[in-house]
């Protein structure tokens, strides 16, 4: 399997609303960081969907490093 795109060197701040899903880019490609917006079409990437289980802001990861897929684990620190 290839390896993502480093897509950015910090997390995203997102708002997330309890109950509702998302899809957070694994490849680097989405032009809509740090949510998937279909660029992986074509590639051996899938988002990771997840749903909130609360609202709140969380700090979604764009280096593609991450432990923790989708949240950011400051991986990015040792880029």
């Amino acid at each position: 399997m290839d390896l993502p795109k480093i897509a950015g060197k910090a997390p995203l701040p997102v708002e997330l609303e309890k109950g509702k899903r998302y899809a957070w880019c694994t490849c680097g490609l989405s032009s809509n960081q740090p949510l998937c917006d279909g660029s992986h079409k074509g590639t051996d990437f899938a988002p990771k969907v997840f749903v909130a289980e609360e609202s709140k802001t969380a700090y979604l990861c764009t280096c593609k490093k991450t432990e923790n897929p989708g949240f950011c684990d400051g991986s990015h620190k040792a880029l």
